[in-house]
C-alpha cells in the first residue's frame, strides 16, 4: 500500500509541476492598455482655457500676445483657445453667437483677426516655451456651413428627414453630422491636419468627444501623430478614449463631488472612497485627468468659482494641483473672476491683481520641479495617509524618484483637530506656502481651521 501511494504521488507530481517550473503562455502576459505615446512635454504641464472674445477689450489674437509673459510667469504651459472658426449666422444665439456653431472649419473668425494674426499668436506662444491647442467641434456645424449645401448627406436627420440638432439638448443653432459617412470622416480628419500643418498648433481640445465614434478619433490621432506628436484632450470621462486616441479627459465627477463638499457640507467619502479610489484602480496610469474649479461651461451656466466653492476655493485650488491630474485655469480665475461671462455677447474680463495668481504661481512652480506631482505615468501615485477624522480631513502623499509631496486639507467648514499616521514619511520637509522648514513626526497632530491646508515637499 505504501509503495502504491508513493507511485501515485510521483505520477501526480509529474503532471502538476510547480509554477516555477512551468512554461507560462504569452496569453497570460499583461498587455498595456494605453497604446498611444503622449508627448513628453505633457509630463508636468498645466493648462489655461482662453476665451478670445472676453479675454481683452479688443477681443482678438493680438491682445492675447500682451499677456503671454504673465501667463508663463504664473506657470502656464498649454494655452487652449476656445473655437477660433467663423460662427454661423442662421439661428445664431445672442448678438455674436456661440463659438461652437462652426461655419467654416478651415477659416479664422474675423472677429478675432486674420490668419496671419493667428499665425503670429502661435509663434508668440511657442517663443514663450508654451504650447497651443485649439477647440475642435467635430460633432456638429452651424446651419450655414458650406457643407450643408455641398454635402447634405453628411448630416443626421429626424424621422421627418430634416436636419437635426443634438437630440434632447438646447442646441438649436447647430445640426449634427452623421459619422457613418466615410467621406465626412476624411474631411474632418484633413481639416484637423490642416491646422497642424499650416499653423504648427500642438493639438486639440475636442468638444463633446464621446458624441463622436471612438474609431474616428483613433484614426485621426494616428494621422495627426504622423505630422508631429500632438496633445489630445477630450471633453468626456470615458476610460476607453485613453486607449488609442486621447491623452487627457475631463474630471467632471471630481468637480461635482468637491462642489457638494463645499456647498452642502458633505463628507469627503465620495471623494476618497469614490472618485480617488476609482481613478487609481480603474484608470490606467498613463491617463491624464484634467482637474478644475472652473471652465467655460461651469462659469457660463452654473455660477462662478466663488458661488460654486465659496471660502473653500483656495483649498480646492490646492487639491486640484496636488492630486493626480493636469490642473486647469479658466481665464480670469487668477484675477478673482466673480461673474459669469456672457457666452453669446461681448463681456470682457476685468483684470486686476489678486491673491489667486500668487497661489497658482506657487502651486505650479512646485508641480514643475517636483516629480511626485507630474502628470500621468510621469508622476507619483496618490497614497492615502490615515487619520482619525476621515470624513473631514484629506491627507495623502505622492512620491517619485525620492521626491515627495505630502498634502493635508481640512475639507470642512469647521475647525478640526486630526492626528495622522505619518511614521513612514517622517522627516524634514519645506512648507510650500511659508517657505519654512517643517519637521514631520511619526504621528502628526494638527488643529486646522475651516478649509485650511498644508503642503510639505522635499526634492
Amino acid at each position: 500500500m505504501k509503495s502504491s501511494a508513493i507511485l501515485i504521488l510521483m505520477a501526480f507530481s509529474a503532471i502538476i509541476k510547480p509554477f516555477s517550473a512551468q512554461e507560462i503562455s504569452p496569453r497570460y502576459t499583461p498587455k498595456p492598455y494605453v497604446e498611444i505615446q503622449s508627448p513628453e512635454w505633457l509630463k508636468n504641464a498645466t493648462i489655461y482655457e482662453l476665451n478670445v472674445r472676453q479675454f481683452s477689450p479688443e477681443g482678438n489674437f493680438k491682445a492675447i500676445e500682451k499677456q503671454l509673459s504673465r501667463l508663463k510667469k504664473m506657470g502656464i504651459d498649454i494655452i487652449w483657445l476656445m473655437p477660433i472658426n467663423p460662427i454661423g449666422e442662421i439661428n445664431r444665439k445672442g448678438s455674436l453667437g456661440s463659438y461652437y456653431s462652426v461655419k467654416d472649419y478651415l477659416a479664422v473668425n474675423p472677429e478675432f483677426g486674420t490668419k496671419n494674426d493667428f499665425r503670429d499668436l502661435v509663434n508668440a506662444i511657442h517663443a514663450q516655451g508654451m504650447h497651443i491647442i485649439i477647440d475642435w467641434v467635430a460633432n456638429h456645424s452651424s446651419w450655414d456651413n458650406h457643407l450643408v449645401k455641398d454635402h447634405p448627406d453628411w448630416y443626421a436627420r429626424t424621422r421627418e428627414g430634416k436636419f437635426r440638432p443634438t437630440p434632447w439638448r438646447d442646441y438649436d443653432d447647430i445640426i449634427e453630422f452623421d459619422y457613418t459617412k466615410p467621406a465626412l470622416r476624411k474631411y474632418m480628419t484633413d481639416a484637423m491636419k490642416f491646422w497642424v500643418k499650416e499653423y504648427d498648433i500642438d493639438g486639440f481640445r475636442c468638444d463633446v468627444a464621446s458624441f463622436v465614434p471612438i474609431d474616428f478619433w483613433v484614426n485621426a490621432r494616428q494621422e495627426l501623430d504622423e505630422i508631429k506628436p500632438v496633445f489630445m484632450l477630450a471633453e468626456a470621462m470615458d476610460k476607453e478614449l485613453h486607449r488609442k486616441a486621447f491623452d487627457a479627459t475631463y474630471a467632471w465627477e471630481l468637480w461635482s463631488i468637491t462642489h457638494q463638499i463645499a456647498t452642502q457640507n458633505k463628507s469627503i467619502k465620495a471623494l476618497t472612497e469614490g472618485y480617488i479610489a476609482e481613478h487609481i484602480s480603474i484608470f490606467p496610469k498613463e491617463a491624464i485627468r484634467m482637474n478644475f474649479t472652473d471652465n467655460h461651461d461651469k462659469n457660463s451656466w452654473e455660477g462662478t468659482q466663488y458661488s460654486n466653492f465659496g471660502k473653500s476655493l483656495p483649498a480646492m485650488m490646492v487639491l486640484m494641483t496636488m492630486m493626480d491630474g493636469m490642473p486647469l485655469v479658466y481665464n480670469g480665475q487668477e484675477a478673482g473672476l466673480d461673474l459669469s461671462l456672457k457666452f453669446f455677447d461681448k463681456d470682457p474680463i476685468f483684470w486686476k491683481k489678486h491673491e489667486n495668481e500668487e497661489i497658482y504661481t506657487q502651486l505650479f512652480a512646485l508641480k514643475h520641479k517636483n516629480q511626485a506631482l507630474w502628470n500621468g505615468k510621469w508622476g507619483g501615485e496618490m497614497v492615502r495617509i490615515m487619520n482619525d477624522k476621515m470624513d473631514e480631513v484629506l491627507s495623502f502623499v505622492r512620491e517619485k524618484n525620492r521626491e515627495k509631496v505630502l498634502t493635508v486639507i481640512n475639507l470642512s467648514n469647521k475647525t478640526v483637530t486630526a492626528t495622522m499616521d505619518t511614521h513612514y514619511d517622517s522627516g524634514t520637509y519645506t512648507n510650500l506656502f511659508s517657505g519654512k522648514e517643517f519637521t514631520l513626526p511619526k504621528n502628526l497632530t494638527l488643529t486646522m481651521q475651516p478649509w485650511e491646508y498644508l503642503v510639505l515637499h522635499k526634492e
